[in-house]
């Protein structure tokens, strides 16, 4: 058996050109992979926020017919009990407003955080 050296860095490429090759093929089918993993629960995630949300609207819609009309009938004056229906729905908005970054925003940057840290946790197992 003789043992080949190689002299420089062109011939050991030369030399392990297929090896080489399919490395960086694999290489790419790995990060193919891990980029259509991602993709593909954040395309869940975003489905479901979606879903929520539209029957978040729905709750809010007739929740507020429902109050607007028990706020009329106590007050005699539809004009009267859907103007304080929607004087409360300002008021959640400007609060919701307010409070926007520690109900939303921080939650879900903690929430993204915590997924990475357990998909790279996993990965490591």
């Amino acid at each position: 058996m003789s043992q080949h050296q190689p002299d420089n860095l062109g011939s050991f490429i030369s030399e392990n050109k297929a090896v080489l090759k399919e490395y960086l093929e694999t290489r790419m089918e790995i990060y193919r992979l891990q980029s259509l993993r991602i993709f593909s629960k954040s395309a869940g995630y975003f489905a479901w926020i979606i879903v929520s949300l539209f029957l978040a609207f729905l709750i809010l819609i007739f929740g507020g017919l429902m109050l607007g009309y028990w706020f009329s009938s106590m007050l005699g004056s539809y004009v009267k009990g859907f103007g304080l229906m929607t004087l409360l729905l300002v008021v959640l908005f400007v609060l919701l407003a307010l409070f926007r970054k520690s109900l939303f925003v921080d939650p879900v940057v903690q929430s993204i955080i915590q997924r990475s840290r357990e998909e790279e946790m996993e990965e490591e197992e």
